[in-house]
């Protein structure tokens, strides 16, 4: 886990982010965690744990300069990413995360419990089934295509509230099909080290 843990300082830093030593622990607890856990239930595709500091951790926390607000929901969040290394790196933030998968969420539980995040809630629902106050930000990554993600989450969001997508390559399709009672008010290239692949974070919010 040291080196593990070196790579994810390196690579943060390669991105301008400070990470604390205490919350650097507590990511590499949580990776722990991710690579016991999907020897036998399959959470993510991805099996080497260095593959998972840069495409899982870090690609989670490339969006950190990005956030405004103080409830966040992760929609689709499969195994916690990237609703929770955004908790472990903000205890500020109220993060809840939220997947239809009953096997991934009892993961997330767990986390949760051996992690002692009380800034996170965990819910086992279908998106458009929850009926929640709403929430400043609803972030996904790689949820659904840009017009899914509204229509599905549009009311969880305040009325000033941003929906933030994190998508590969630039979607510049699925932007001319999103409904027009939505808007693009940014969009910002992640540079990440150590992935060839793109990746663009998308901050739309209602027109």
């Amino acid at each position: 886990m040291t080196e593990l843990k070196s790579l994810l300082l390196q690579q943060s830093k390669a991105l301008g982010l400070s990470i604390s030593d205490k919350h650097a622990e507590q990511l590499m607890a949580y990776l722990s965690l991710l690579v016991k856990w999907n020897k036998a239930y399959n959470l993510t595709a991805i099996r080497d744990p260095n593959e998972m500091v840069s495409r899982h951790l870090i690609d989670s926390l490339s969006v950190l300069p990005y956030l405004k607000g103080e409830r966040l929901i992760d929609v689709g969040s499969g195994p916690g990413l990237p609703g929770i290394p955004l908790a472990i790196c903000l205890p500020e933030l109220q993060v809840t995360t939220l997947d239809s998968n009953g096997k991934k969420t009892r993961f997330q539980q767990q986390v949760k419990m051996e992690l002692g995040l009380s800034n996170l809630d965990v819910i086992h629902s279908r998106v458009e089934k929850l009926d929640a106050p709403a929430f400043d930000m609803v972030i996904s990554r790689a949820f659904a295509s840009l017009r899914d993600m509204l229509v599905w989450t549009g009311h969880l969001a305040t009325e000033q509230g941003v929906f933030l997508a994190m998508k590969g390559q630039f979607p510049e399709g699925e932007l001319s099909e999103i409904p027009n009672t939505f808007t693009l008010r940014e969009s910002h290239r992640l540079g990440l080290p150590d992935n060839d692949a793109e990746r663009h974070l998308l901050i739309l919010g209602r027109a």
